[in-house]
Parts: structure tokens; C-alpha cells; sequence
């Protein structure tokens, strides 16, 4: 054994007391030998010796060379992955996923926020100083006495500005709120003195009221455990890059980065073949114009051409040929700057050998197709014929198509004879959420206003992170956080309504439909109850419904499918063998008007049931405004989760076409978030005709849109940029669209309206 340095028998130790060998340190001696130059034997029994080192002492060995002309040298070694006194795990694939347990952040287990204070909420108005009341939990007279004073009476003494707007502190001023010193305790120190008091209500109503999903404390947000911040790519500390590091990057400046990474020979050798793989993938998602992303972007915040773009770039990298692509309108949400990018993918795509099929309303990608294939010559049941298959100059001469007509030029949609002049607008301040850097946006009222900018420039985070919360949190309609901005000024008292008119479903089950939400199914129900049959039998209303006890099929409830569960296996839905798919009983079935029971008049498309109910002005009402928006052809009984995106929104537009212009009108905001989505040239035309409806009721309109039809129509643009991401969130252009036409290149949207006026 090495007792304080010296070697000594084991023997000589035992039979000591505890005292005297309470101050020695000992070290076991495993092996000892004098060394020789080229002793293999002597190198095999060493390497043995070392093995038997780290497994008894659970990872370390000491080394001792004991020479006489240089004096002894000693060194420790351990196999642990260890450094400074921290133990680190070895590095894995997990270690750097935070959907596995063993990669996830322990705090927030991989979700990268957690419940806890919100400072937007402690903070809600950041123009307001400290000595007005910025602090809101504060604001009673018994708390600003005990927690706000100390601050106030000294904050002379540290140099802090108590009058100077929140908004315009220091980060570390503003830190220094929240943390405290020796003077005043701190908005942190408040709110753990809360958590002590938790067995009186108030407190607990107290802490409610401020609480919030907040960023981890522990991974920053970004879902990973502290050990894998700690793996570096590139060099030491200070160049090179954890995965947090990268991931946070958008996907241009990760490609760059990639591509400009410097490593040894042999970590180059290991990263050759990998670091390719990684370039390709993003250079995918560069060109189908995904680039100002960042990589850790969480799903559900993508649109849904942003996720079909995504798709899109995973089918490149899989590099197949001999395959069919088919893409349902991949330039959903595409500036069209972006757009010639997407089209040399799916040329790219072509050209590696696969078929490429894509149903698309977008002028430019129809003008780069091979082959042009034309369903209609209308919608419904006067669609559905093959009107011409061809090239692009073919087409152009058939000239039998409303497609046809557009691209020819023979139709168009005309641009308004003049702009709307208004007087009242809205004023959002310092709207700084996500990308927006700090701008103040005026927002017209009672005219139509496009929000515009190439992908990722700020203008959905603009409307509906900001505008469309703030004005609804007024109204007392939205209980949605709101993105972070310093207040709304203006006329919004001229507001009495904000209505959200998004491309979510109308309705989840398949009872809903659109005949039941412009709410023209009540006036076909009493039209029924009206005929003499019905009378005589006794019949209201709602015996008529296939929601409720009366007249619907009892055996399926009025869903006219029975649905078998197969538990293992996806649910089987059959017929009903009571009604036949009919969903009443028969008796119902028997009351007819103009030769056709209610299971008919379900079954028939909007424009034949106008046709079908002429005279019957309560039933047309409701329906007109659906042919208006374009939806002429869905049938009156559609199930809601059969539409998409683009028709859901356009029933909600129908539906308020349908309430008219009552004494009620005026004075809602209505905001669309690409209401073009899914929509021909020739039904852009209808959309217009009936948002321009609204807006003549003394409605304001807010859109979001990439269409150069729409936004050549608005009476007012709001143009944000340059480009996305990081390198957008300006405001680049407020004005009406001939101004920013005549900017020119010097603006993207700007460049390709030009053309369109």
C-alpha cells in the first residue's frame, strides 16, 4: 500500500488504532516494475495492471515514474466522462432528443415551457414607469406600502430610473426588477412569498391571476437537459455549437454554418458522410422556400402549406425515382417570389424520374406544367366533365374554359374604380412579438386592408398573436394570451364585434354541416311543417331534424350510418338498414315538397336548391350567400369534416352574409387569414364581391393574403419584411397598392403586383 508516499506492507498496518492512521492517506499498489525500452511482456503486464487499476478503484489510476536523475512524476487518469468535478453522460443519439426520457429536459420534461409566472401579466403595460403602477400585483394600497415603497424611496441610492417606461429600461434594469437587492426585495422574492401563503384563498386567487406557460428556467426553451448543451461541434467554447446552438438557427443560416464547418482529418473522415446528408436536407427546405424556419420549430405553429412544404422537402431527400407525387395545392400561404422556387423543386422531382400530379389554382405553376388537365365546365352538378387534357399553348387556344379565359386574358377581375377614403384606424404599438422588431402598425377601419409580405415576415404573428387578441380581450370575446407589444390606441370604441374567420372546421362531428351553420336548415324545416300532410299528421318543426327525438331513424340516430367498432382495428361504418341512409323514418319521408322528401332536398348542391325553393325567400336568405362565396356546389348535407380548409372558411363568410344588413351591422372587425386558399380565378371574383358586401355594411376587413387579385382590390396595404424570419419584421409599405406597385423592385410584393395593375 502507499501510505502518505512511502510504500508499506499491508501487514505492518493492521492491529493499528484508528488515530494513527486517521491523518495518512492511502493509495493501493497494484503493480511495479522496472521499465526496459521495447519489453513487450512488460507491456502486455502493465496494460493488465492499468485494466485492474480503473475496475477496483471504479475509474481511476495513478500512474508513479520514480526516476533518480529527475525526480519522481505523478499523474491521475480516469476513465469516467468527466471534467472540473462533473460528471457528464456519455454522449448518445438520445442524449440529444428531447421525445426521449433520457434526453428531455427534467424540468419542463422536454416540452420547453412550464407553468409558472408570466410576466406579460405581472407587466401588462410596458409603457407604464415603476412610480405609475407598471407592477401590477402591486397596484393595491397594502402591497405598493410593503413591496413597492423600498423601491421607490431608494432607488436614488443604486441609480434607478422609477420614472423612466418599462418598455425603455435596460435588460439589466429590468432583471434587477424582478431579482431585487439589498434595498427591495424583487417581483421573484414576491411571488415565492405568495407560494408560502397558499392556505388563504386570496393568495391562491392571487397566483392564479399571474400565472402563464413560461420558458424552462433550466433549458432556456429549448427541451433539452443541461449535459447536451454541454457537446460542442466546431471548437472550443466560444466557436463551437451545441445542438441548441444550431437548432435555434434558421435553416439558411444552419445550412451555412454546416457547410462552413471546420473539423480535424479524422473527424472530418467520421462527419463526411453525415454532414452531407444534413446539407441536402436543409438545402431541400431552403428551395421549397422554408429557409427562414428555425429547425426546432414546434408543428403545430406551421400553416398548413408550410407542413405540406416540409413534406415535400422529406420526399427530395429520399432521393426515389419511378415514383407519383400528388400534391394538393402546394403554394398555399407561397409569396410569389416563392413560388418559382417551388416550381423548380417539383421540376426537380420530374426530372429524377418520377410523375409529378399537383391540383393547383396558382397562375404560375399552371403555366410551368407539361400537361394541363381541366375539370368543369362549373362546379357541382354542372362540373365533373373533362373539358380539355393539353399543353399550356393548347389551352390557350380552346379557349373553352374559364381557365382558359384567365390565363388568356379574355376575363380578369377588374380593379376597383377607386379606393376607399377613411377616417378612423387602430394603432398597435410597439409590436415586437417573435420576429416583429418594435414597430408601430395604423390599421384603417371600416375599409378592406391586406396584410401582405413574403413567408415568415411577421404577418400572421402581426394579426393574429396581436390585433386580434388585443381588440377581443377589449370586447371581453378572446381569452388568448396576446404577443407582446406596448398598447392599442385609436378609434377602437368603433368596435363593438372582432371575428376570427380562419379555415379551422365549422363543426366536429358529422352532424354538422353547411346547411345547419348559415342556419337555413330551420326555415327548410318549418317550409315542410307547413305542407298539409305534415299538418294533418301533427308534425312540428323538428321532427324534420336529424339531431333530435321525433322524426330521425331511431336504429342510427339520424347519422344514417351505423358504425361497427373493431378494437384493434379502424371502426367499420355501415348503412343503416332502418332508413337507408335516409336518416328519418319513413313516415317523414312520406311529407314531400315539389316531389322531394327533406332526405332529397339534403342531398341536393346549393345552386340546385336555389333553383329548387324560387318563391321561398326565408329559405333563399340563407342559401344565396353560399353561392355567393363560391360554394355553389356542395351539397346542403355535407358533413362539416368533409370540407376543407379554404370551403369551412367561406361558409363562415356565407354565414354572415346570411344575418344581412339589420340595424345590427357595422362595426365588426372581421379578420381572414388567406381566404383564397382552394379558390379558382373565377370564384376569387365572388369572394371579393361579398367581403366588399361586409365592408360596404361598415365593416372593417383585415386579410392576410399572397394573392395579387386580392391585394389589387384592397383600399388599403400593410407590407411587412423584407424577407422572413430574422431578416423580416419591418414594416416596409402602408399605403394603397398603386404606391407600392410603383416601388418596384425595391419591394417584393411591390414587383409582382406592378403586372397585375
Amino acid at each position: 500500500i502507499m501510505a502518505n508516499g512511502e510504500v508499506v506492507e499491508i501487514e505492518d498496518l493492521i492491529g493499528k488504532s484508528e488515530k494513527e492512521l486517521k491523518d495518512q492517506q492511502f493509495e493501493l499498489l497494484i503493480d511495479r516494475a522496472a521499465t526496459k525500452y521495447n519489453d513487450e511482456d512488460l507491456q502486455f503486464r502493465l496494460s493488465d495492471s492499468v485494466q485492474t487499476a480503473f475496475f477496483e478503484s471504479q475509474g481511476d489510476c495513478i500512474i508513479e515514474v520514480v526516476n533518480r536523475d529527475s525526480g519522481n512524476y505523478r499523474k491521475d487518469f480516469s476513465d469516467r466522462f468527466e471534467l472540473d468535478g462533473i460528471l457528464f453522460e456519455e454522449p448518445s443519439v438520445n442524449l440529444f432528443t428531447f421525445n426521449n426520457p433520457y434526453g428531455a429536459c427534467k424540468t419542463c420534461e422536454g416540452f420547453g415551457q412550464i407553468l409558472g409566472i408570466d410576466p406579460d401579466l405581472v407587466i401588462p403595460d410596458k409603457s407604464l414607469s415603476i412610480a405609475e403602477g407598471a407592477i401590477a400585483p402591486w397596484r393595491s394600497d397594502a402591497k405598493r406600502d410593503e413591496w413597492l415603497k423600498p423601491l421607490l424611496r431608494n432607488g436614488i441610492k443604486f441609480d434607478f430610473p422609477i420614472h423612466r417606461a418599462y418598455n425603455e429600461l435596460t435588460p439589466e434594469e429590468q432583471e434587477l426588477v424582478w431579482q431585487g437587492n439589498s434595498y427591495f426585495e424583487g417581483i421573484n422574492e414576491f411571488f415565492r412569498w405568495t407560494q408560502t401563503q397558499l392556505h388563504k384563498v386570496q393568495y391562491r386567487v392571487l397566483l392564479s391571476r399571474y400565472r402563464g406557460r413560461t420558458p424552462c428556467p433550466d433549458c432556456k426553451g429549448t427541451r433539452l437537459r443541461k449535459d447536451a448543451h454541454y457537446v460542442l461541434v466546431g471548437g472550443e467554447p466560444g466557436v463551437g455549437k451545441s445542438i441548441a446552438d444550431v437548432v435555434l438557427k434558421p435553416i439558411s443560416e444552419a445550412k451555412t454554418w454546416f457547410e462552413q464547418l471546420e473539423l480535424k482529418p479524422t473527424e472530418q473522415k467520421v462527419a463526411e458522410r453525415l454532414l452531407r446528408e444534413v446539407i441536402n436536407r436543409l438545402d431541400y427546405l431552403e428551395r421549397v422556400g422554408l429557409d427562414y424556419l428555425t429547425l426546432n420549430r414546434v408543428a403545430n405553429t406551421l400553416s398548413g402549406g408550410e407542413f405540406q412544404r416540409i413534406k415535400l422537402s422529406t420526399s427530395l431527400g429520399s432521393a426515389l425515382v419511378g415514383s407519383m407525387y400528388i400534391l394538393d395545392e402546394p403554394s398555399i400561404g407561397l409569396h410569389p417570389r416563392d413560388t418559382t422556387r417551388l416550381i423548380s423543386v417539383l421540376e426537380l422531382l420530374r426530372n429524377l424520374g418520377n410523375t409529378v400530379i399537383v391540383v393547383e389554382h396558382e397562375e404560375e405553376v399552371m403555366r410551368a406544367a407539361d400537361q394541363i388537365i381541366d375539370i368543369g365546365p362549373n362546379a357541382g352538378s354542372h362540373g365533373g366533365e373533362l373539358v380539355f387534357q393539353g399543353t399550356l399553348p393548347e389551352l390557350m387556344e380552346a379557349g373553352n374554359t374559364h381557365t382558359a379565359a384567365y390565363l388568356s386574358g379574355r376575363e380578369s377581375i377588374p380593379v376597383p374604380k377607386h379606393r376607399r377614403v377613411w377616417r378612423n384606424s387602430l394603432w398597435l404599438r410597439g409590436c415586437r412579438e417573435n420576429n416583429l422588431r418594435n414597430i408601430d402598425v395604423q390599421i384603417p377601419l371600416e375599409v378592406m386592408t391586406c396584410i401582405t409580405g413574403v413567408s415568415g415576415s411577421g404577418k400572421s404573428t402581426l394579426v393574429k398573436k396581436i390585433l386580434y387578441p388585443a381588440v377581443g380581450k377589449l370586447l371581453g370575446s378572446v381569452s388568448e394570451a396576446t404577443g407582446k407589444f406596448d398598447k392599442l390606441e385609436g378609434d377602437y370604441k368603433k368596435i363593438r364585434q372582432v371575428e376570427f374567420v380562419d379555415q379551422n372546421p365549422i363543426g366536429k362531428s358529422s352532424r354538422s354541416n353547411p346547411v345547419t351553420y348559415v342556419k337555413a336548415y330551420d326555415a327548410i324545416r318549418s317550409l315542410y311543417a307547413d305542407q298539409p300532410l305534415a299538418k294533418a299528421r301533427g308534425y312540428k318543426p323538428s321532427h324534420f331534424s336529424f339531431n333530435v327525438d321525433g322524426g330521425r331513424c331511431e336504429i342510427c340516430q339520424g347519422e344514417g350510418q351505423v358504425t361497427v367498432e373493431m378494437q384493434f382495428m379502424a371502426d367499420i361504418h355501415l348503412t343503416c338498414e332502418g332508413c337507408g341512409g335516409k336518416r328519418f323514418k319513413q313516415e317523414v319521408l312520406d311529407i314531400q315538397y315539389k316531389e322531394k322528401n327533406i332526405s332529397d332536398v339534403l342531398d341536393l348542391t346549393v345552386d340546385d336548391a336555389i333553383e329548387f325553393f324560387a318563391g321561398q325567400n326565408p329559405v333563399l336568405n340563407k342559401l344565396q350567400p353560399l353561392q355567393e362565396v363560391g360554394l355553389g356546389y356542395i351539397t346542403l348535407g355535407q358533413s362539416a369534416n368533409s370540407l376543407s380548409g379554404g370551403e369551412a372558411q367561406r361558409v363562415k363568410l356565407a354565414s354572415f352574409l346570411a344575418k344581412g344588413s339589420g340595424s345590427n351591422s357595422g362595426g365588426i372587425l372581421f379578420i381572414f387569414d388567406e381566404p383564397t386558399t382552394g379558390l379558382h380565378f373565377h370564384d376569387i371574383s365572388k369572394l371579393l364581391h361579398s367581403i366588399n358586401a361586409l365592408v360596404e355594411q361598415g365593416n372593417t376587413a383585415v386579410i392576410i393574403e399572397h394573392n395579387q387579385e386580392v391585394i389589387k382590390s384592397a383600399d388599403w396595404v400593410i407590407d411587412l419584411g423584407p424577407d422572413g424570419g430574422d431578416k423580416g419584421g419591418n414594416l416596409e409599405f402602408a399605403g394603397t397598392p398603386e404606391d407600392l406597385a410603383k416601388l418596384g423592385e425595391k419591394n417584393h410584393t411591390g414587383m409582382y403586383l406592378a403586372g397585375k395593375l
